[in-house]
């Protein structure tokens, strides 16, 4: 690991990341899947109203999908500040 990085950057770099995921999750989970249910249940995914799809299935499928996101784009971010794993 290099010693010779700018921290405040990375935690910059690190903070920005976390905050778009986090705000994705809130969206996904919380807005798709309570506050905008009634609205999206005019749409049919698979035989089912998608407020409700989102609600039991496509949180989760959301929740993977930014788990390998944040996980390359912080790789991305240790590598452009030099602090990447061996």
């Amino acid at each position: 690991m290099s010693e010779n990085y700018d921290s405040q950057a990375y935690w910059r770099a690190t903070l920005s990341l976390l905050t778009k995921v986090l705000i994705i999750w809130a969206l996904v989970s919380y807005g798709a899947g309570i506050l905008f249910a009634d609205s999206l249940n005019g749409i049919m995914l698979a035989g089912y109203p998608l407020g409700f799809w989102f609600a039991q299935n496509g949180a989760i499928y959301v929740f993977i999908i930014l788990i390998f996101w944040y996980g390359k784009k912080m790789n991305e971010i240790d590598r452009k500040f030099g602090v990447e794993e061996e």
